[in-house]
């Protein structure tokens, strides 16, 4: 109730004195601009005439049912100031609002008076964005005034549906005959208000209207649209739209458009001579209009950002401060008899090439300016066996291969063969000793890939005989009895859909159709926990890089912060408008990555559950990601075949990558960050030089307060290679500790 009273007066305060800048949702005075201008260009062009505003009915008693909500709510000074404006006598509530608040309060519905009834029942076509999208339930006469939530629920019908095609119609020539420079940036209204006049149509029962304009004008928008506008073709009765999920996605959150100032000003001049209220109407009940000073944006530059279930982000989602840097490593020694090892090397070369690792981005000596503080979330601390495989992952890193475009990494193809189970997921260990496989016959196999056999620890009574003391006994602690190949993990009640190792490799998780998050022993073999917290399928889950904290993401829109040893989640990251299909973990492990079927990307703060970057410009369901080994790009894959690359400090699109010609199911980045990695059901595996896409930017891009980047179409140029397999779709890829390229899927005869 507050923020509706507050909307309403904030725009009258506005209208009338505009002595101090609207504080809006955007942040700066250009988005209020385009929000919180006069109702609409008819009254807004007659402020100051009394006679217009009292000439037509319909205006009058729309005035009143609005200057009663105020009074209502005690906003006297607001009702003077409208009253004023609108040239209407001082005691015009005495008169008319006593039948009509006797009509509210209980009175007999033949005693209303006119103009008080036509006051209520138009204040209840009022609309607002901030609705909970159920419609308005009819009042029976003798019920109070209807809560104000549910008033403004409804679309508003203001003018005759034979006439909503020539609004359309008459913006659309407009939009055709202005310059080349605005129509481009206009043309971006062309799809919601499409959207919002047929929703509205449809919801007044104009049965037949809707379905003319919507013959009629559908084939206008652009080929990105065109399974939203499947799903909106199937509402064709009012009944329809009662909890279709996608409606109230559009009804509840608006739409939002970025535009430069000169091409806003057009819009408003035109809107405003041809008095079209109708259009006004829905652009400043639905729309967000995100204001730019500057040249207006180029079709390419508006195709690369749009496309997602709500628009555009605005700027401000991504003026937030992100610690994209690196934690610093602890310090570990090799032991000395690693020099040993190398006898064949003079003596301290590898203690030369571990400074290398510094300019890989995988390891910083010192404290990165962009890195969040040690503590800002707890981390576990390393255990010794840990420390151990620090050691290792060191000793691999100084025979690592420099990845270069001259030198590209070699893939080693992992297929699944007879996966009539239906193969779902696939990870590696990071060490890439194991490979684990997640299948639609709701089971999770693990193989080892490396000749050790997988082995269960020993039962209870066995283990009481070992000598504990023992140098090897986390050997004789294993039961050989139980060693093979590969073990299969049985708990899951429906198909399993995201599987993640532990960095440590003693866990795996999985994810399921049956709402549920698992984690399995590696030691054990057997399930230790089922997370319950959504209560839809779960499409993805991931480890994070430090172990402990998980993430999962699926049917329910919201994605889980879990810890290893809480059943419940520690934090529920809530804003995507459509199924999250795909999550990730940023290497610092204080952000989380999520994909989402909206086709936008959402980066959020593991310390505040804040969201502080959304991305937009795909054009499909999002499948893919992953974050650069230095923290600083995101890379993101998705149904519509692109691969985009994100700066996250800056919070801009500074890559496209044009090639696959089906939906991309991995991406990997190696381990030095040079090259990018793809994966797709298209049957290829293509590798991306990341480094040119990022030294072909030009930074000056990055200060301007526009907020979009000039892409070059250069994705030829930056692609290095594709790898056909015969027929098996990719849908994981890893790169070892020494750059060599492991992919995985399923055989497709």
């Amino acid at each position: 109730m507050a923020a509706v009273q507050g909307g309403l007066v904030d725009a009258v305060e506005e209208k009338e004195i505009k002595t101090e800048p609207s504080n809006d949702s955007g942040g700066n005075n250009n988005a209020s601009e385009g929000r919180l201008l006069s109702p609409s260009p008819g009254s807004s062009s007659s402020a100051g005439s009394a006679k217009s505003a009292v000439g037509a009915p319909e205006d009058q008693s729309t005035l009143l049912a609005v200057l009663q909500f105020l009074k209502k709510n005690k906003l006297t000074e607001s009702v003077d100031i409208l009253r004023r404006e609108a040239g209407l006598p001082e005691d015009v509530l005495d008169s008319k609002g006593t039948d009509s608040s006797g009509a509210g309060s209980g009175a007999a519905a033949d005693s209303t008076d006119t103009a008080g009834g036509d006051a209520s029942a138009l204040l209840s076509r009022v609309t607002g964005s901030s609705s909970a999208g159920a419609p308005a339930p009819t009042k029976a006469p003798g019920e109070d005034q209807p809560d104000v939530n549910v008033v403004l629920s409804a679309y508003s019908q203001q003018g005759d549906p034979a006439l909503y095609g020539v609004y359309y119609n008459g913006l659309k020539r407009f939009i055709e005959s202005v310059l080349d420079c605005h129509r481009a940036e206009l043309s971006q209204l062309f799809y919601p208000l499409f959207v919002h006049m047929y929703l509205e149509l449809v919801y007044n029962n104009h049965e037949n209207d809707a379905k003319v304009f919507f013959e009629k004008f559908s084939g206008d928008q652009e080929c990105y649209y065109e399974d939203d506008l499947r799903v909106l073709s199937s509402l064709t009765k009012k009944e329809h739209m009662r909890g279709n999920e996608t409606l109230l996605d559009f009804r509840t959150s608006k739409f939002v458009l970025r535009i430069s100032r000169d091409s806003y000003q057009l819009l408003k001049r035109h809107l405003q001579e041809r008095q079209n209220n109708q259009i006004w109407n829905i652009i400043q009940e639905h729309l967000y209009i995100d204001i730019f000073d500057g040249m207006p944006r180029s079709k390419s530059q508006i195709d690369a950002m749009s496309g997602s279930l709500a628009g555009e982000a605005k700027r401000e989602a991504n003026k937030a401060k992100v610690y994209y840097g690196l934690l610093k490593e602890p310090e570990i020694e090799l032991p000395l008899d690693d020099e040993d090892e190398e006898a064949e090397n003079e003596e301290g070369k590898p203690k030369k090439k571990k400074p290398k690792k510094d300019s890989m981005g995988s390891k910083s000596k010192k404290q990165d300016p962009n890195a969040p503080l040690q503590t800002r979330i707890p981390l576990p601390e390393l255990k010794d066996s840990d420390k151990l495989d620090k050691i290792m992952y060191m000793k691999e890193a100084t025979k690592r291969i420099r990845l270069a475009p001259d030198n590209l990494p070699s893939i080693c193809f992992y297929s699944f063969l007879n996966a009539y189970q239906g193969l779902t997921a696939v990870d590696f260990t990071d060490d890439s000793s194991l490979i684990a496989g997640g299948f639609a016959d709701s089971t999770v196999r693990v193989w080892s890939v490396t000749p050790k056999k997988l082995r269960k620890v020993k039962s209870a009574a066995d283990l009481n005989l070992i000598d504990k003391e023992s140098d090897d006994v986390l050997e004789r602690i294993m039961d050989e009895k139980t060693a093979s190949e590969s073990k299969i993990l049985y708990g899951h009640s429906g198909p399993v859909y995201g599987i993640s190792f532990s960095p440590d490799r003693n866990y795996l998780l999985s994810s399921s159709e049956d709402g549920t998050i698992r984690l399995w022993s590696l030691q054990t073999f057997t399930c230790l926990v089922g997370y319950k917290g959504h209560n839809y399928p779960v499409w993805d889950t991931h480890f994070s890089p430090h172990g402990y904290y998980f993430v999962s993401g699926g049917h329910d829109r919201v994605a889980r912060l879990w810890a290893t040893d809480h059943y419940q989640p520690l934090r529920m990251f809530s804003g995507h408008l459509a199924d999250i299909t795909c999550t990730h973990f940023h290497p610092n492990s204080n952000y989380v990555a999520t994909g989402s079927s909206d086709r936008t990307i959402r980066l959020w703060d593991v310390l505040s559950g804040n969201c502080v970057r959304i991305f937009t410009g795909h054009k499909g369901p999002i499948h893919a990601l992953a974050f650069s080994p230095n923290g600083k790009y995101l890379a993101s894959g998705a149904t519509d075949g692109r691969v985009l690359l994100w700066d996250i400090g800056h919070g801009l699109m500074i890559g496209e990558l044009k090639g696959h010609t089906d939906t991309i199911y991995s991406l990997k980045f190696s381990r030095d960050g040079e090259i990018l990695a793809s994966g797709s059901m298209d049957n290829t595996v293509r590798l991306w030089n990341a480094m040119k896409a990022y030294d072909d930017l030009e930074t000056d891009d990055f200060t301007a307060t526009t907020g979009h980047v000039h892409l070059q179409d250069n994705s030829q140029e930056l692609l290095l290679g594709t790898y056909m397999t015969k027929s098996t779709p990719v849908i994981h890829l890893h790169f070892t500790r020494r750059n060599l390229l492991l992919a995985a899927g399923a055989y497709n005869p």
